[in-house]
């Protein structure tokens, strides 16, 4: 192919840039690159990444109507479940699907024949494609800082990626298997079954929970005044500090901007995973202040989030809370009240509240009030 003559030379003005552009064109075009296909990947400068993007893509031999008829899907069923997990859904009669994506639909008629509710199903799926998507983003990010060296051709960044990526791949699939079981063995030391789910064979969702969200003070102020990447990265920080601090039974349930949500059934452990989360902020240097505010009662665990009035009035307290303090409601306080030094915060009035609730402030045993 003359590469010229298809305009996919033009802006490169280099000679090294040209034939490694024309090496790179000749690889995929050899490989079964279309030059349509080419000709788009250089419009939308991703050409370099052509080569990974065509390692994952796999063999594409079957298309959703097939994979609907052996997997005993009804097609709507199949395009529902890739539109729970965030993914496209192509022409049901275009060849863009795997052997790999059969036996995932297989896998997942397994489950819908074994009991599970299809709509259901779906809800945990959305938190698998989110958490999936989330995590996809984060590793190319890094996967692209270590690879990308100062001065690579296209022809050379490609060629390492593409290695680099077919190397690794396998190491995070196991990786992913190996941190699921973990986390799921770590939830069942801390869950239990109550009698009366055993007797009527349904598992309630609704449980009394702990629930915090500790915040960086001034943070929006902060974004008036400094860039993006500062304002990422102070939240890259307190995410990294709140998972050295958290330990089970207490657990990071999100990160929301400037703030991280935690739960436990336990409520002591909270209040002190909490001052203990603020301690180590002031600790940090050139980090911004943290308050905190925490909640005991009923709360809706569903899709792996915490719905209900416990998490909005722990969300309002946190407003509420001064720089450097937990503030708590009455039901916290009592419940945890042996281990801490107490002081009366006084009423407060929470937006969609009818009543002030009556708050205190924790403080670490041995402390003197004030400190």
């Amino acid at each position: 192919m003359d590469w010229e003559a298809e305009g996919l030379l033009e802006g490169l003005e280099d000679e090294k840039a040209r034939d490694a552009r024309r090496e790179l064109l000749d690889q995929l075009h050899d490989e079964g690159c279309s030059a349509d296909e080419l000709r788009q990947a250089v419009k939308e400068d991703r050409l370099v990444l052509l080569p990974v993007e065509r390692l994952l893509a796999g063999n594409a031999t079957y298309t959703q109507r097939e994979i609907a008829d052996e997997s005993g899907f009804e097609l709507e069923q199949l395009s529902a479940f890739r539109q729970s997990l965030g993914l496209a859904v192509p022409d049901p009669d275009a060849r863009e699907f795997t052997e790999e994506d059969l036996e995932t639909a297989k896998d997942a008629r397994k489950l819908a024949e074994a009991g599970f509710p299809f709509e259901e199903t779906l809800d945990v799926t959305r938190v698998l494609g989110t958490g999936m998507s989330r995590y996809a983003e984060a590793l190319r990010v890094l996967f692209a800082q270590a690879i990308i060296k100062p001065g690579d051709s296209e022809i050379d960044l490609a060629r390492r990626l593409a290695e680099t990526a077919g190397e690794l791949m396998p190491l995070s699939s196991r990786m992913l298997d190996q941190v699921f079981l973990l986390h799921m063995r770590q939830l069942l030391r801390n869950d239990y079954i109550s009698l009366a789910e055993r007797t009527s064979g349904k598992v309630t969702d609704t449980a009394r929970t702990t629930v915090a969200f500790a915040d960086l003070v001034g943070f929006t102020e902060l974004g008036e005044s400094v860039g993006v990447e500062e304002l990422s990265g102070l939240a890259g920080r307190l995410a990294r500090m709140a998972n050295a601090v958290v330990e089970p039974p207490v657990r990071v349930v999100k990160q929301i901007g400037d703030a991280v949500m935690l739960v436990s059934p336990e409520v002591p452990v909270t209040v002190e995973t909490c001052l203990s989360l603020i301690e180590r902020a002031e600790a940090e240097e050139d980090f911004p202040p943290l308050r905190a505010g925490i909640a005991y009662g009923p709360a809706v665990n569903r899709w792996g989030d915490w719905f209900g009035s416990t998490v909005n009035v722990a969300s309002r307290l946190t407003g509420r809370a001064r720089p450097g303090t937990v503030l708590v409601t009455d039901a916290v306080r009592e419940a945890a009240e042996d281990g801490f030094g107490w002081s009366t915060a006084g009423e407060k009035k929470l937006k969609g509240l009818q009543k002030p609730i009556k708050t205190f402030r924790p403080r670490p045993p041995g402390s003197k009030e004030g400190q």
